[in-house]
C-alpha cells in the first residue's frame, strides 16, 4: 500500500505540475496583447496562497515530501503569473489587485505560519492546525475559477474562462483524493474531493457556453473574440 501511495503521489505531482503550467497560454496572450483584458487574477492569487502554505505543511509533516516539493514549484510558477498580471493590469484595477495580493499572498501566509508556530509547541499540533488551514484554502483555490462565471454568463462567451486550469484542477483533485485515501489523510481528502466536484462543475459550464457562444460582432472585428471560443 505504501508503494502504491508513492506511485499515485508521483502521478499527482505530474498532474499538479500541469495545473501550475496550464495558465501559460493565457499569460502568453496577456503578454502579447499587453493587457489583462477581462481575465481574473483571483485564481492565481488563491493558488499562490494555497501552494505556499501546502509547501509549509509538507515540510512540517513527516512523510509528506511529495506535497512540499510540487507545491514549492507551484508557488514559484504562480508568483510569476501574479507579477505578470500586475504588470499588465489596467490602472483602474491595479490598486485593488495589489491590495488583494498583499492580503492573501503576504499577510495571511505570514500570520498563519507565525500563528501556528507560536500557538503550538509540538510539530504534530502545528501540522494538524496547518492542515485545517490548507484544506480550507484548497477548496477556495479549486472554486476560484468560478469567479469569472459572471463574465461568461453576461457575454455568453468562454473566451476569458480558463479551460485548461479547470480541467487540470478537476483531474488533480481526483488523483490527490485517491492519494489521500491511501494515506488516510483527511486534510488532503476533503479539499481534493471538493476540488474534483468543483472542477467538474466548471467544465460543465464551459461546455454549455462553448456550444452556445455568440461572439460580440464589435469584439470579433477588433480580433478580441475569434470565430471559435478560445481555450484560455
Amino acid at each position: 500500500m505504501a508503494d502504491l501511495s508513492f506511485y499515485v503521489g508521483v502521478i499527482g505531482n505530474i498532474i499538479s505540475v500541469l495545473v501550475f503550467l496550464s495558465p501559460v497560454e493565457t499569460f502568453w496572450k496577456i503578454v502579447k496583447g499587453r493587457s489583462t483584458k477581462e481575465y481574473e487574477c483571483l485564481p492565481y492569487i488563491c493558488t499562490l496562497m494555497s501552494s505556499s502554505l501546502w509547501t509549509y505543511y509538507g515540510i512540517v509533516t513527516p512523510g509528506e515530501y511529495l506535497v512540499s516539493t510540487v507545491n514549492g514549484f507551484g508557488a514559484l510558477a504562480e508568483s510569476i503569473y501574479v507579477l505578470i498580471f500586475l504588470f499588465f493590469v489596467p490602472k483602474s484595477r491595479f490598486l485593488k489587485t495589489v491590495l488583494v495580493v498583499l492580503a492573501l499572498n503576504v499577510c495571511f501566509p505570514v500570520i498563519a505560519i507565525l500563528g501556528t508556530r507560536t500557538a503550538f509547541g509540538d510539530a504534530n499540533s502545528r501540522s494538524t492546525s496547518m492542515g485545517f488551514i490548507c484544506a480550507t484554502l484548497n477548496i477556495i483555490m479549486y472554486g476560484s475559477p468560478l469567479s469569472v462565471i459572471k463574465t461568461v454568463v453576461t457575454t455568453r462567451s468562454v473566451q476569458f474562462m480558463p479551460f485548461w486550469l479547470s480541467f487540470f484542477l478537476s483531474l488533480n483533485g481526483a488523483i490527490w483524493g485517491v492519494y489521500a485515501l491511501l494515506l488516510h489523510d483527511i486534510f488532503l481528502l476533503v479539499p481534493n474531493g471538493m476540488g474534483f466536484l468543483l472542477g467538474t462543475m466548471q467544465l460543465l459550464i464551459y461546455a454549455y457556453y462553448y456550444r452556445n457562444a455568440k461572439p460580440n460582432v464589435e469584439d470579433h472585428e477588433e480580433g478580441l473574440i475569434p470565430s471559435q471560443p478560445l481555450l484560455s
